[in-house]
């Protein structure tokens, strides 16, 4: 599957991500945005890339890319997928801004045979920092909101995250965090020092 070759270069978040999934696979991505994981995996990979995405204006970028992909909501349109329907679901650095993260999660894992979730670590030092030092609500590097606009409405750190995953029954089968450097962490359980050095998380889950 050729997608047109007008495709930005993946953040280092997505490069970590598309390097999770498989050649010839489906993949669904949710909030999938202007579609440059979609393009990428599609060409690359030869996946079946579909996606969803909230903003008309990602809708509009990505099937100008020749990508399919609907207009929809993480919280609401993902109940009428059939178990199963997909190899991978992914949801980058959206989970936070679900109305119900823990309904979110347990429907990626129904419907995909293995779930890929990037967040924001609040846990993180800069955000503890903030908070001690500047009396003032973090805003996540790299991101240009204000506390007033933002879209997460659901702040968690990695320990919060795994605590939901033990909570739900999920298993974790790959999972790393990410600093401002990129540098990579592979993630242990309980591990604290990930939870205070890692800027973003990235989990592959499955049904337990």
């Amino acid at each position: 599957m050729i997608i047109s070759p007008k495709v930005k270069p993946l953040r280092p978040d997505l490069k970590i991500i598309s390097d999770m999934i498989e050649p010839n696979s489906r993949v669904l991505d949710v909030g999938c945005g202007d579609g440059t994981l979609l393009a990428y995996l599609a060409n690359q990979k030869n996946v079946d890339s579909r996606g969803i995405e909230l903003s008309q204006e990602g809708v509009n970028a990505c099937v100008a890319l020749g990508l399919s992909v609907i207009q929809g909501n993480a919280d609401t349109d993902l109940a009428g997928y059939p178990s199963d329907a997909f190899d991978y679901v992914v949801l980058g650095q959206t989970l936070q801004a679900t109305r119900s993260p823990k309904d979110v999660l347990e429907t990626l894992v129904r419907i995909g045979r293995q779930a890929i979730v990037s967040f924001t670590n609040y846990g993180h030092l800069r955000t503890r920092l903030s908070f001690l030092l500047r009396g003032r609500v973090p805003i996540p590097a790299g991101e240009h909101y204000g506390w007033h606009n933002n879209p997460d409405i659901h702040l968690c750190t990695l320990l919060d995250f795994l605590d939901l995953c033990a909570k739900l029954g999920l298993k974790i089968n790959r999972g790393l965090v990410v600093n401002r450097h990129n540098r990579i962490r592979i993630i242990k359980t309980g591990n604290h020092t990930a939870n205070l050095n890692g800027e973003q998380a990235i989990f592959m889950l499955s049904r337990g």
